[in-house]
């Protein structure tokens, strides 16, 4: 063989081996490719201050005298076992969290709060619009431009055990991303404030559309500080420790995909201040600051604890007891998300506002499984993207000194579309009386005032899950892969024995009850674009085994 064969046959020797090396890391080279054009997708701008409006109230009031202040905090992905105020706590309650936790004691701890929706969009459509989002159609999270095939490409990659396959529904959505959202017909509950002369500000996560009347300054909100994507810091930021699960596909096309920006009222994006938790934080502050002489409404959507999971350093160098390196940069942001809180109570404090401040906390979902974490959601089961507890039972506050008694415990299952009822009633806003609102005005019980119960019944549907709570019963579908599962929750709590077999009479009750439910609900405003599995007992880092349960989950 010539010396020009020979390099000939190398040659084709060695574009076999790149080949092959491309065809195997094809989800990384394919992720790196997203990355490039995340970051061409938009300019973004320097670091600025964000010049909040100021005023006072028209009437000259003292705070005593005004229509209190509201304050809604909520934290995404939080899970019940993140905080401290049920006896648990990261790493096995070595995290402190004082500031969220003094939220329940100062006030009222509903300790059988629920999330609209075991995913963050739909939550926040119900949290904001006072109803079942499935009234007007938001079922699905939206999910960014590419995010379904290439998790899925990114999932091939992944060395793990899973005995069940996603289903990909072959759909096109005839919308982009940013026009999937609440629609503007619908009375966000910074638009029924603004009836009793509220200055409404928001800050950070959205989710809700951008575009045709969607966006939080177009949805009544005077003021908007949006994240634009979610990076807490640069990945290369000096002070910020990253934690990146392989295992996970979500969390692999996140850390291509996001950046570190933000938007003030719609306008161009600029590099947030510093890490995003205190940077919000500090925003939220001169908020309070500004609007010391009138009422507000602030709404702080935080993005922590959601991943992709990155803590400041001093954060992580404090928790050197952990030692699974994913936790401790997850404790470090569950820390992050405490001061924050605190900064705000500090700040209503110092500026004489905390007397006649309504403070709600809550999460928009429970615990990720996908992270990595099993005790996130303990003693409860199940994770984010199911119904069963762990999914939905979030923590879940009111603070309001001069209305709400220290130390108040209600029992009495609740829904995130209460918090719009309460606030309503709170501000002296009327209901509207054009469409049916689900929340109810919990005060009353927050007080001591009520008797019976806020809700008979609750319901939950996503695609292939679905839910009913009914009397303390509990139902939960999914299908695929047909499953039914029936728990006595005043008995079972944690939803350990499943009843469908022995008590037919109230399986047959509860799926009457979420058919005629489902009946009066809107069909989805898009398509699913798939269901993927969910396993209810192990999280995200480990394989599957033959007997494992699951549900499907659509998106």
């Amino acid at each position: 063989m010539n010396r020009l064969a020979r390099l000939g046959l190398v040659t084709f020797a060695a574009l076999l081996v790149l080949g092959g090396l491309a065809w195997l890391n094809r989800a990384a080279l394919v992720l790196g490719a997203v990355s490039i054009a995340s970051q061409r997708s938009y300019e973004v701008g320097p670091p600025r201050d964000v010049e909040w409006q100021t005023g006072s109230d028209p009437e000259g009031r003292a705070p005593a005298d005004r229509p209190p202040n509201i304050v809604l905090i909520l934290a995404d992905d939080l899970g019940w076992n993140d905080l401290g105020f049920a006896g648990g706590g990261v790493a096995n309650g070595t995290v402190p969290t004082p500031n969220i936790d003094s939220i329940a004691a100062d006030g009222a701890l509903f300790t059988n709060g629920y999330a609209a929706n075991a995913t963050c969009a739909p939550s926040r459509a119900a949290l904001l619009s006072g109803r079942y989002a499935t009234r007007f159609g938001f079922e699905f999270t939206p999910t960014p431009p590419g995010m379904t095939r290439l998790t899925k490409l990114a999932g091939a990659s992944v060395q793990r055990t899973r005995l069940r396959d996603r289903i990909d529904h072959d759909v096109e959505v005839d919308r982009p991303y940013a026009a999937l959202g609440m629609p503007a017909s619908e009375i966000s509950l910074a638009e029924l404030l603004a009836t009793r002369g509220y200055h409404n500000v928001h800050i950070g996560k959205w989710h809700l559309g951008r575009t045709n009347g969607m966006a939080p300054h177009e949805q009544g909100f005077d003021e908007s500080l949006l994240m634009t994507s979610g990076l807490y810091l640069p990945e290369d930021d000096p002070g910020v420790v990253n934690a990146k699960q392989d295992f996970d596909p979500i969390d692999r096309f996140l850390w291509a995909s996001m950046r570190f920006a933000a938007q003030y009222n719609g306008g161009p994006a600029f590099e947030p201040g510093g890490y995003l938790t205190d940077w919000y934080t500090e925003q939220a502050v001169r908020v309070i600051e500004r609007n010391r002489e009138r009422p507000f409404f602030l709404y702080l959507a935080h993005w922590a604890p959601h991943t992709p999971l990155q803590a400041l350093r001093a954060d992580y160098d404090a928790l050197a007891h952990i030692e699974l390196h994913r936790e401790r940069v997850y404790a470090a942001m569950i820390r992050s998300l405490d001061r924050s809180v605190g900064g705000v109570l500090r700040a209503l404090e110092e500026n004489g506002l905390a007397e006649n401040t309504l403070v709600l906390f809550t999460s928009d979902n429970g615990g990720a499984g996908y992270i990595g974490i099993p005790e996130v959601n303990a003693p409860y089961r199940g994770w984010k993207m199911s119904f069963f507890e762990g999914g939905i039972h979030v923590p879940y506050f009111a603070r309001w000194p001069a209305r709400i008694a220290p130390g108040t415990e209600v029992d009495a299952p609740v829904h995130h579309f209460d918090l719009y009822a309460t606030a309503a009633a709170a501000a002296g806003a009327p209901l509207p009386t054009d469409r049916t609102i689900d929340g109810v005005d919990l005060l009353p019980w927050a007080r001591g005032e009520a008797d019976g119960l806020p809700h008979r019944a609750l319901f939950w549907r996503s695609g292939a899950s679905r839910s009913a709570l009914v009397d303390g019963w509990k139902l939960n579908v999914s299908d695929p892969p047909g499953r039914r599962w029936l728990y006595d929750l005043s008995n079972d709590p944690t939803e350990r024995r499943d009843l469908s077999a022995e008590r037919p009479d109230k399986l047959a009750e509860l799926e009457a009850a979420l058919a005629a439910h489902e009946a009066e609900q809107a069909p989805p405003g898009w398509p699913s674009r798939l269901a993927v599995p969910v396993n209810l007992d192990k999280d995200g880092s480990l394989d599957d085994a033959p007997g494992d349960a699951y549900v499907y989950w659509s998106n």
